[in-house]
């Protein structure tokens, strides 16, 4: 096997191109490169490769998938090349000081929003729920009506719905800062400073009617709050963060406790509000301005052109910058027609997902259609978009971005609005319940979206080599029959307590996609990890976020704890065996800081894959998806024949 690990190792140096890689590392189960020319290499010729099970392109890194233990092998094979190979902290902090241009936007705006998306999306659920009961036609079922409710019960409604939005730079100004490195809680207190309740509201300011004025700062310059104003917070944000890092490099120890903060609040308060603050308002307000401008338009032409544009932007990964976009038309306008209009992207994958489902007679290919469909009605879209729309041809794209265009020109046309965003898909519905107009509009095209796709995709987009079972795929199944002749049945149980969720429904693409093998996924309660079987160490990783073991009835199971962990370089994570060990089930493996995981903006779930499932009838998941578990409770069922 030596000389078919060397020769598949020289075959992707010789696919990649030797000159084209800058460093290379790997995890436990895909090689990670970070090359000079992503393009220049031929995607099919390494998915050819006997022990190449895909590839797939995220973050900067153009990964390999091998699997677990056949990565290990290939990559030492890399180095005995001569390969430039680094650790995976070097080979993250080398992308992140490389990054330039939109792809460093796109990171840092990513960096700032993900952290509050979670409590706009909640307060949208709030406005939502605001809006359905404190209704007329709702109370009139009921014999009351809106006048009926206690002015102070509405008053502590409010209080809940509107807090997010009243504090929002607050929150953004904090995240910039986190996002930065800088201190947080000094962020918290300058957006807290841009929208005191000393300073005249924005908003006021803004509507003639309300006889709120500007202060005139030294005669000529107005002051005003920073009420909604997303780019003044991200702007106030990006200044604090590096005037703090500069004074923390130049204060004395001993004055830096005091007066690094005290510099850092003056000095940005006074250039936001008495300099680039209302600037940066007023051209946050033409943003606004033009979306709306687009969403208006006859006929919903602006609606078909931002549906159609919006999964191009996915692909090419800028979508991000939409959320800031989105955040401000929140803020100032109460709604989000952008979301509405891009969460048809959503539903025209479904559609072509179905299609293949429904039309491919390869069973891989079925498979894989499926698992997408599963993560993309969560809005996780990367299995749809690698696995289906761009690995087969373009045809089933071109279908996905007209089905998108076709549903956001209606629901333009319509004037469709969310009062939230950050959820796609099925959740997406809950940013309707306001209205109910609003809502049965959104679900019919929603649905239609769906079954469009599904007729262009079935009509014009299934390829050829998938109508008919491959040869390759009916040999894999007859070796794999075979050797599941000397395998037996057996049970996995949960390494971990918490709640289980399908695998297919995780935010890892490789994962949810089953390339790895089938298996199950658990949102921990708790961070510690046992043997689910007795059995072999196979893998115990450095870094501590990946277990494999080879169970006494000949399972290979790869426990992988976290998405992309394998970037925290082993902090939170504590090992317990080690590599060949024999383990009882129970043992204890390791434990991990689920705290410290989420706090470093990464997915904790757990998951737990069967790698040579190929070597079984079935693999299946005995516990249902979104209920609890417990430690050592069955989770999963190997059968050898049907």
């Amino acid at each position: 096997m030596t000389e078919t690990y060397h020769k598949t190792a020289q075959d992707i140096i010789d696919i990649i191109g030797v000159e084209n890689i800058i460093s290379v590392t790997h995890c436990q189960t895909r090689l990670r490169f970070v090359l000079k020319d992503r393009e220049s290499v031929d995607d099919k010729l390494l998915e050819n490769l006997s022990l190449v099970k895909g590839v797939f392109f995220n973050g900067g890194q153009y990964q390999v998938i091998l699997g677990t233990g056949i990565v290990n092998k290939v990559y030492q094979e890399i180095e005995n090349l001569g390969i430039q190979s680094v650790s995976k902290a070097e080979q993250k902090a080398y992308l992140k000081e490389n990054e330039k241009g939109m792809k460093r936007v796109m990171r840092i705006l990513s960096e700032i929003f993900i952290p509050i998306v979670p409590v706009i999306a909640a307060t949208g659920l709030f406005l939502g729920l605001k809006g359905v009961i404190f209704n007329d036609t709702f109370l009139h079922l009921f014999g009351a009506s809106v006048a009926d409710i206690p002015q102070s019960l509405q008053q502590i409604v409010s209080v809940i719905t509107d807090t997010v939005f009243g504090f929002l730079p607050a929150l953004i100004v904090w995240s910039t800062f986190k996002a930065f490195n800088a201190t947080p809680v000094i962020g918290i207190v300058i957006g807290l400073m841009l929208v005191s309740p000393i300073l005249p509201n924005a908003y006021a300011v803004a509507s003639p009617s309300s006889g709120v004025k500007a202060i005139m700062a030294f005669g000529f310059i107005p002051v005003v709050g920073a009420q909604g104003s997303v780019l003044s917070a991200i702007a106030a944000g990006i200044i604090g963060a590096k005037i703090e890092l500069f004074f923390r490099k130049k204060m004395p120890n001993i004055l830096d406790v005091i007066f690094t903060p005290f510099m850092t609040m003056l000095i940005t308060f006074l250039i936001m509000i008495l300099g680039i603050g209302p600037v940066l308002h007023t051209v946050e307000n033409g943003m606004v301005g033009i979306v709306e401008w687009l969403v208006t338009l006859p006929l919903g032409i602006g609606g078909f052109a931002i549906g159609v544009t919006y999964p191009l932007m996915v692909i090419i990964g800028i979508h991000h910058t939409l959320t800031m976009v989105e955040t401000s038309l929140l803020a100032n306008t109460g709604f989000n027609a952008l979301i509405t209009i891009c969460a048809m992207y959503g539903f025209a994958n479904v559609g072509s997902c179905l299609a293949f489902a429904f039309r491919s007679k390869n069973d891989k290919v079925k498979s894989t259609a499926i698992g997408a469909m599963l993560s993309q009605l969560f809005g996780v879209s990367e299995p749809v978009l690698f696995g289906l729309l761009i690995r087969w041809n373009l045809r089933p794209l071109l279908c996905v971005l007209f089905t998108s265009g076709i549903g956001g020109a209606v629901l333009s046309a319509f004037h469709i609005q969310s009062n939230s965003y950050g959820l796609a898909v099925i959740p997406s519905f809950l940013m309707y319940i306001y209205s109910a107009h609003q809502f049965v509009i959104y679900a019919l095209v929603a649905l239609a979206s769906v079954g469009l796709c599904f007729i262009l995709t079935s009509i014009f987009a299934i390829p050829d080599d998938i109508l008919v079972p491959e040869a390759i795929v009916a040999e894999e199944i007859k070796a794999a029959q075979a050797e599941a002749q000397t395998l037996t049945d057996q049970l996995i149980t949960a390494p971990v307590s918490g709640h289980v969720v399908s695998l297919t429904s995780v935010a890892d693409p490789v994962f949810a996609s089953e390339m790895m093998g089938k298996g199950a996924a658990i949102i921990p309660s708790d961070g510690n990890v046992y043997a689910p079987s007795d059995g072999k160490m196979s893998i115990v990783a450095e870094t501590g976020h990946a277990y494999g073991i080879e169970t006494a009835d000949g399972a290979e199971v790869l426990i992988h704890i976290g998405i992309d962990t394998v970037s925290l370089a082993g902090a939170y994570f504590q090992t317990k065996v080690k590599q060949d060990q024999i383990v009882k089930k129970g043992t204890l493996l390791g434990t991990f800081d689920i705290t410290g995981i989420k706090d470093s903006g990464l997915d904790p779930t757990v998951m737990v894959i069967v790698t040579n499932t190929l070597a079984y009838m079935d693999v299946a998941q005995i516990v249902k998806s979104h209920t609890a578990i417990q430690l050592g409770q069955q989770l999963l069922s190997l059968s050898t024949d049907d």
